[in-house]
């Protein structure tokens, strides 16, 4: 991922993208929110190369054990790194690149039905190790925090304390936050923990035994990606004979704000996951290795 100075126009989370074509210049101003905007992608993922993986990770009997969640979200992230359109980002009626890779999720403190939930924000390094090895090492810590610690983590705590303010006042402050989101000067420090400021959002709804094939993007924030995680199960894969087997498998639901790229381009980031959970061990390598999908 290149880093660049910065420029007259660039906001403090994003370069501006300069030369685009008039069709692209207008469309943030033709065609209305990014809510309004989404293209839904679905693909099942056959998880057979994966267990095997993970069970010869696992097999080494580490402190904490590796998950088909972290390898999602390491997948995702290492997809983001060598799609860049995947990480861009419509503010203010202008285009912008993400300056970070950045992956968002929530852990659920107890699975209980009055268990609060903490937001998390992975930052994939793309000078750094293998993504899976980042995501993991993330993972561990922050879930070992959030349910030892009472207190709220990241932007937890000043939501908290915003919730208790009066309706009027609370309307204000929204209205100013989201004026402040155009002009590029809402505050670092709200954005830092917010989910909606990420390159992609990732809800795991089969750790709950839910399904769901789309879940909508947010007009608050930047996030143009939300990724949804559907239960595990056997689904019948079938041969050319007409004969069929059983396999491990989930589906993922893929939303996308279709203003930042062309069919064709997201086509090809599919086909870049696919090719990692067919080839695991693609996620070893350090995080800017590339990988062939042609």
């Amino acid at each position: 991922m290149e880093k660049r100075k910065s420029k007259w126009g660039d906001r403090w989370d994003g370069y501006r993208l300069r030369g685009l074509d008039p069709v692209h210049v207008m469309m943030p101003y033709m065609f209305g929110k990014r809510t309004e905007n989404e293209a839904v992608l679905g693909e099942v993922i056959d998880l057979t190369e994966l267990d095997k993986y993970l069970a010869a990770k696992n097999a080494q009997n580490p402190e904490f054990k590796y998950t088909w969640f972290h390898f999602i979200a390491a997948a995702l992230a290492k997809a983001v790194l060598l799609r860049p359109k995947m990480n861009y980002f419509i503010a203010g009626g202008h285009y912008y690149e993400r300056k970070k890779i950045q992956v968002a999720f929530n852990v659920k403190r107890r699975f209980t039905d009055e268990g609060e939930e903490a937001m998390a924000k992975f930052v994939l390094d793309p000078e750094g190790e293998s993504p899976l090895e980042q995501v993991h090492s993330y993972v561990q810590k922050f879930v070992t925090k959030v349910r030892s610690d009472k207190e709220g983590v990241g932007v937890d705590d000043i939501l908290k304390i915003l919730s208790y303010l009066p309706r009027p006042l609370f309307r204000l402050l929204t209205w100013t936050l989201k004026k402040m989101e155009y002009y590029g000067i809402y505050p670092k420090s709200l954005a830092a923990d917010d989910p909606c400021y990420s390159s992609v959002y990732i809800s795991n709804l089969g750790s709950i035994k839910m399904n769901a094939d789309y879940h909508h993007l947010f007009n608050w924030g930047t996030i143009s990606f939300f990724v949804v995680i559907g239960e595990k199960k056997m689904r019948p894969y079938y041969k050319e004979d007409g004969s069929y087997e059983l396999r491990n498998s989930l589906k993922l639901g893929l939303t996308v704000d279709e203003r930042i790229a062309d069919g064709y381009y997201f086509a090809k980031t599919l086909r870049l996951v696919r090719k990692m959970f067919a080839h695991p061990e693609l996620l070893d390598l350090p995080a800017a290795t590339p990988i062939d999908i042609e």
